[in-house]
């Protein structure tokens, strides 16, 4: 369908626009490139009544094979980013790599953690992603979303309320459109060894030659989650085409056309056996969503 000149996709899988390769069909799909895109969507969305889902690079994100019902919305059209003296504002589809890059070049310090994760800006800002000791919580000076009446509001650090793999936009419904990276001045080469050095531990340590939502669990408060899988001795264990990585036991990979459900069975199990041999419950990272 047309709506405004832009094309809305009906009955749509999801599938090959999702990091893990899975991914069921959805009823409305739309991908606006600018602002008044993305508001005339939402504008239709909700006089038709219908369910909305946002999402950036789908990259944290595990839909079933049933698919979602209502329209789904993915960002990553939307992905300007500005660079001003020592802060980027970057819009939520904009590529997290593609921003430490651009951070790099123009010699600031602070995203060299985020060289290496395949989401969005958005994505980063609404889970505090991390890695190698960075996260979105110490850059993030500022976040712009649009509130569920309608209005644009821009949202201090100080009222993110960010934690663990959490930021307040998990409970405001809020839908996040930008974000503001307060870095600093660095020698450009000395950012750029940092960069590498990320990377290449990330390509020695983790699976990157298959599909894949990265790390599957939080870290158990006392534990490492890859540690305890691997010494409940799951690697390599799989359902359907899903299987707990051989090179990193915290990853769950797409080895063999596995779908949405495969991902969630293999989950619940790993949850299931880490639990009753070491007592620890493991948390998702990722998060679930659809119909079976």
């Amino acid at each position: 369908m047309i709506l405004n000149n832009m094309t809305i996709l009906e009955n749509q899988p999801l599938a090959p626009f999702a990091h893990t390769q899975v991914g069921g069909v959805v009823d409305y799909l739309a991908i606006p490139k600018t602002l008044t895109e993305l508001k005339e969507v939402l504008d239709w969305a909700k006089k038709a009544q219908h369910q909305v889902y946002i999402f950036g690079r789908l990259s944290n994100l595990v839909v079933r094979n049933g698919g979602l019902r209502g329209v789904v919305i993915l960002l990553h059209e939307l992905h300007t980013i500005q660079v001003t003296d020592d802060t980027i504002t970057a819009e939520a589809g904009a590529d997290l790599i593609l921003v430490a890059e651009v951070a790099m070049e123009h010699g600031l310090t602070g995203l060299e953690w985020g060289a290496g994760i395949p989401g969005s800006v958005g994505g980063a800002v609404f889970m505090n992603a991390g890695a190698y000791g960075g996260q979105a919580d110490m850059v993030v000076s500022s976040a712009t979303a649009i509130m569920p009446n309608g209005t644009i509001q821009t949202f201090l650090a100080e009222a993110l309320d960010f934690g663990y793999r959490q930021s307040i936009f998990q409970e405001n419904q809020g839908i996040i459109i930008s974000a503001t990276f307060c870095l600093t001045s660095d020698d450009q080469r000395a950012i750029k060894e940092r960069m590498d050095d990320n990377n290449y531990r990330r390509a020695d340590k983790q699976p990157l030659n298959y599909p894949s939502n990265g790390s599957v669990f939080k870290r158990p408060e006392g534990y490492f989650a890859g540690k305890l899988i691997m010494d409940s001795g799951l690697q390599g264990q799989r359902v359907g085409g899903v299987e707990v990585s051989k090179k990193h036991a915290g990853f769950m990979v797409n080895v063999a056309q596995g779908t949405g459900n495969d991902y969630e069975d293999l989950i619940h199990f790993v949850q299931d056996t880490v639990q009753e041999k070491y007592g620890v419950m493991l948390e998702t990272e990722v998060r679930i969503m659809g119909e079976r």
